[in-house]
């Protein structure tokens, strides 16, 4: 079940599996985006007076037909909105958690919170890192919201009742209500440091490729997705078959370990979640017909090597590295001209990009303009990241080997040229000030200076140090504001308008392009391939060599069927040479043998375990169990060569069909057999013509 479909990298999506009869959650985000709807600085209108229905008609009607202002959004501390429909799941009954990136963890203390949660939680040592900072982060940033908003003692948000009317704008509506009107109780409180805290607790960090087994009956894997450090994909391995589920993924970066396609290989199932390539596909219809064709007519030229060489060309790696330069030549020329740049990036492979180019880049230059990262955790998070190089690229690999910093940033912070400070008003960066929310006041400053360039977490424009500073700095035509693509500009920004800073909007490759993803396919050839309808919809999939293609919707189940017929049940080498084979009759090269032992699972595969019993001191077992049809003539043929002889009569239905035969025994004793296809029945007082009627039947069926 697809709970959401996500909306790029700061919203992934989020799955709901049930394999082998365990219950599996993949990735448990925010929706940071809905974050929009409230208004980050303090309002002369308070909550009681929004949205007010004391207008007549033909004011409403203005009101819906104009644009939308600042007055609209919601003045009031944030709720945040969890992955739609989750809360209507009972926690009790989820078995595990998967994460796959950072994005992915920033709702689960909601879950982990609930009494009942007993659920395994699985992510990587970086993810678990990088998410956990993250998360205090965020709670940081709320906590400064609330004392200068004031917190809000109601169980439930009582602004939900003022976003209903007819009035209120559609967009606000649909990020509240959702399109069929049933987000509302997606909504809830942020979680608290001791909340996060406790949620870390219960998660159990892996290793890329690190086997961990799950109730004995699961395998899973955590195999590198290169979208940021410590992101995956994952790989599951269970008694009924292997499945794959790939999410958004980048083959070659300049700064996390690569994608490792090569381990996600023939698998049985596999579920590519990647949506965020529909937000940067340029493929036409004709593209998609032609690209499919030359695979499939030319398979043969076509082995794994060219494939993967064709997924892994430096083309989109280095054109993101061409958008991190033209950020920094922007930055330089907003700086050339007196202007500030703020940068609201929160990919952190990115940002630490960012710092190592722009630092260079002023080093080289005249310029000298101060960076400053303002972060409640920006000097750990940098700190980290210099000492995880099994989490990055062989090339940042090689640089920690050579005694090189992984990353640039840890020499321009000993230089003083970064600055880390944990808020907009710690004492080292701003003092002697009256300082209030719109930082009217910048004088008597000490590291403080202008121009500069500086690097703060956002979160939808809405908390954190982004929203003081595009306050000082919307009415300066000379500052730069960079925005990652996703973040709305109309109404992220509609609160700090009229703007006149020159603003950048980068979309930087946050999944696999819809071009390369039917290569992708013929490389991993997995037997079921289980993709979105969206992409189904954009993209010719139906001429890949898999057993068969299947499109999910959001909040619709789809089952798919056992794909191994029959499971391999591993037998120790010791018990295996004491088994008495029999061969089979009705087919050959095949034989059977009894045992009694015990069948159970262990590190996701199936076993006997128990020795040999053996019944009779002759060592052979009497046959407990027959199959197949026992032909009259045939079995009376065996026994007249035993001395037993009798006669057959063959009786017809009601419709005059063939029915049951009986083979009256006249001689040594009485006795009947009915043979019929619902099987055969022996009637007799004599237990020495009884066992050599149930020889004669032994000899004619296969049988153990």
């Amino acid at each position: 079940t697809c709970l959401s479909k996500g909306d790029g990298f700061h919203y992934p999506p989020c799955h709901m599996l049930n394999l082998s009869g365990f219950r599996i959650l993949i990735d448990c985000p925010l929706d940071l985006l809905a974050l929009t709807i409230f208004s980050p600085l303090p309002c002369d209108v308070g909550i009681e007076a929004y949205g007010q229905n004391d207008q007549n008609p033909i004011q409403k009607k203005q009101k819906l037909e104009r644009q939308m202002t600042p007055d609209d959004l919601v003045c009031a501390e944030p709720w945040y909105k969890t992955v739609k429909a989750l809360h209507l799941w009972e926690a009790s009954l989820i078995d595990i958690v998967l994460i796959s990136n950072p994005m992915g963890l920033l709702g689960l203390p909601f879950l982990t919170q609930h009494p009942r949660f007993c659920a395994k939680i699985y992510m990587t040592e970086a993810t678990a890192k990088i998410g956990q900072l993250m998360m205090e982060d965020l709670v940081s940033m709320h906590m400064e919201f609330k004392r200068f908003h004031g917190p809000e003692d109601s169980s439930f948000p009582c602004w939900t009742k003022n976003l209903d009317g007819e009035e209120v704008p559609g967009v606000l509506k649909n990020l509240v209500f959702g399109e069929n009107g049933d987000d509302l109780g997606s909504w809830m409180r942020l979680y608290s440091l001791d909340d996060v805290k406790s949620c870390m607790k219960k998660v159990q960090a892996v290793k890329f490729s690190e086997e961990v087994c799950y109730n004995g009956t699961l395998i899973i894997k955590a195999l590198s997705s290169g979208l940021d450090i410590g992101a995956c994909n994952w790989l599951i391995n269970g008694p009924n078959g292997s499945l794959s589920y790939v999410s958004d993924s980048i083959f070659v970066s300049h700064h996390s370990k690569f994608f490792d396609f090569h381990g996600l290989k023939g698998t049985d199932v596999m579920i590519y979640s990647g949506f965020s390539c529909l937000q940067t596909a340029e493929m036409t219809e004709n593209d998609c017909i032609s690209t499919m064709r030359y695979i499939h007519i030319r398979p043969s030229f076509y082995k794994d090597e060219r494939l993967a060489a064709s997924l892994l060309d430096n083309e989109e790696s280095l054109g993101e590295l061409e958008k991190l330069a033209f950020v920094c030549s922007c930055a330089a020329e907003s700086a050339d001209a007196g202007g500030s740049t703020l940068i609201t990036i929160t990919r952190v492979g990115i940002v630490l990009q960012l710092l190592e180019l722009m630092s260079d880049s002023i080093e080289s230059s005249s310029l000298k303009v101060p960076i400053f990262v303002i972060s409640s955790v920006a000097e750990e998070l940098l700190a980290y990241t210099n000492t995880i190089p099994e989490w990055l690229c062989e090339q940042r690999q090689e640089k920690l080997i050579s005694g090189e910093p992984s990353f640039g940033h840890l020499k321009f912070i000993k230089d003083k040229k970064i600055h880390l400070f944990p808020a907009i008003h710690s004492p080292n960066l701003i003092y002697k000030v009256k300082y209030n929310y719109y930082l009217r006041l910048w004088q008597n400053r000490t590291s403080w200076q202008e121009p500069c360039i500086v690097f703060a977490p956002h979160w939808s424009l809405r908390l954190g140090p982004s929203v003081q500073l595009l306050q000082r700095w919307r009415g300066d035509p000379r500052s730069l504001l960079v925005l990652e693509d996703g973040i709305s500009s109309g109404l992220g920004l509609l609160p700090f308008r009229p703007i006149s800073m020159k603003i950048l909007q980068c979309s930087f490759l946050s999944g696999i392009r819809l071009q390369k993803l039917p290569t992708l396919l013929s490389l991993l050839q997995p037997k079921i391939v289980l993709v979105p309808d969206v992409i189904n919809q954009r993209i010719n999939l139906s001429t890949m060599k898999t057993k068969s293609i299947l499109s999910y919707s959001e909040n619709k189940t789809l089952s798919v069927g056992r794909i191994a017929e029959n499971a391999d049940v591993e037998i120790m080498a010791e018990l295996a040479t004491k088994l008495s084979w029999k061969k089979l009759r009705q087919r050959e090269n095949f034989g059977v043998a009894r045992l009694k032992g015990d069948f159970v699972m262990e590190n996701g595969k199936q076993r006997l375990v128990s020795g040999l019993d053996q019944e009779e001191s002759s060592g052979k077992a009497r046959t407990l169990r027959h199959w197949g049809s026992v032909a009259p003539e045939t079995l009376l043929e065996s026994l007249v060569k035993m001395s037993v002889t009798g006669s057959i009569e063959h009786r017809r239905d009601e419709n005059g069909a063939e029915g049951k035969s009986i083979i009256y025994i006249t001689d040594p004793s009485g006795g009947m057999i009915e043979t019929s296809e619902m099987g055969t029945t022996i009637i007799t007082d004599d237990e020495t013509l009884a066992s050599k009627i149930f020889q004669a039947i032994d000899g004619i069926l296969d049988g153990i």
